[in-house]
């Protein structure tokens, strides 16, 4: 266990990077963070939550405020504490180190869920425990063990279960694994796993509708189709058993040039929203929050990482999507900048809604949390 303790001017200054070469190497030279070049809607601002999270992917929020964070390469979860109510993280703590892929984080019960490549696991009273933390509890060892899109997203339910990716194993084939390129969920005890959705190449962020309750989930599309296709993809799952065309349709309506003859597109369920082609869309959140103006609420959050091999780099940003019932009626960029030109500073991974309404976003290229907020 590691804590880490700063100033706030020292954690203003501070950017401990973790840059990425492709979609998986990372190297550790340093990169600064240029919150000046991020551009928001009038009214809001960015600020650094916290600069020391190397690798920071995806976040949850315990019961009692401490923010939890997972990474991938890294093989580390932090806790991170606002000890003063500065908005500010001020304790970095490292929950857990030498771990595989930990890029799921999600609370249940008191515990902390993390999952895995091939496992989840559950650290119990971990609020009460941070300083001290338990041996992990494993929840569930059977996930297939696989090199293409292993990490997972993790979450709990409206109907108290654990929902999670388990991603293709490569860019483009028939799954060997029945469970792979689906989302799947099982009880908090590892009990009665099942398929929630099928044909989706990988999905690293899910939410749910607070008005109604139904499912949504963002997909990468496949790449090696060029510059610009297929899309990622925005999906609306409100039943369990549906199929979203991997490996044979993307974003709806291209049929894959290997896979497409075996079904039609017309067999799988389209997409709600096309997000653009390698944007790489992963976390997303319903803003439940009372600070944005009110036409943001309801309104659909989505870290988009970026694109690894596209001749000319788009994505580095997050994107917005709002719904008119379960159709979607519009959908713009919230923020942007990370990328400038050619070059990326940092790179989006993960959203998340503060009980003050503020949103924070991680940042796995800078190894930070950012904070935007908004002033009247």
């Amino acid at each position: 266990m590691r804590m880490v303790v700063h100033s706030g001017q020292a954690l203003a200054c501070l950017a401990l990077v973790i840059a990425s070469v492709g979609c998986r190497a990372h190297s550790a030279e340093p990169s600064p963070i240029h919150l000046d070049q991020i551009k928001l809607p009038p009214g809001f601002q960015i600020e650094v939550y916290s600069a020391s999270v190397p690798g920071a992917r995806s976040m949850a929020l315990g019961s009692k405020g401490t923010l939890f964070v997972g990474t991938r390469e890294e093989g580390v979860v932090y806790a991170l504490l606002d000890r003063n109510g500065a908005n500010r993280a001020d304790v970095v703590i490292t929950i857990a180190h030498g771990l595989d892929e930990p890029n799921g984080v999600a609370l249940h019960g008191g515990a902390l869920y993390v999952a895995e490549s091939t496992r989840v696991i559950r650290f119990d009273e971990i609020e009460a425990r941070l300083k001290n933390p338990p041996s992990p509890v494993v929840v569930y060892d059977k996930l297939p063990r696989q090199a293409g899109h292993s990490w997972k997203y993790l979450r709990v339910g409206p109907d108290g279960n654990l929902y999670f990716n388990i991603g293709a194993p490569c860019n483009i084939c028939i799954p060997p694994d029945d469970r792979q390129a689906t989302i799947s969920r099982m009880n908090p005890d590892g009990s009665d796993f099942e398929i929630y959705a099928r044909g989706v190449r990988n999905s690293i962020g899910f939410d749910w509708d607070p008005e109604t309750g139904q499912f949504w989930f963002t997909d990468n599309g496949r790449d090696m189709m060029g510059d610009d296709i297929p899309s990622d993809e925005l999906n609306h799952a409100p039943q369990i058993g549906m199929h979203f065309g991997y490996p044979y349709c993307h974003q709806g309506d291209i049929s894959d040039p290997e896979f497409g003859r075996l079904h039609p597109c017309k067999q799988f369920v389209a997409p709600e929203a096309k997000l653009g082609p390698h944007v790489a869309s992963l976390g997303m959140r319903f803003y439940t929050g009372k600070m944005f103006p009110v036409d943001y609420n309801n309104r659909i959050f989505i870290a988009e990482h970026g694109s690894w091999n596209r001749s000319t780099p788009i994505g580095y940003r997050v994107a917005w999507v709002q719904l008119k019932g379960n159709r979607v009626a519009d959908q713009g960029i919230f923020a942007e900048g990370w990328l400038q030109g050619r070059q990326a500073w940092g790179r989006p991974v993960d959203v998340l809604v503060m009980p003050d309404g503020a949103l924070l976003v991680s940042d796995d290229r800078v190894g930070a949390i950012y904070r935007i907020s908004y002033h009247h």
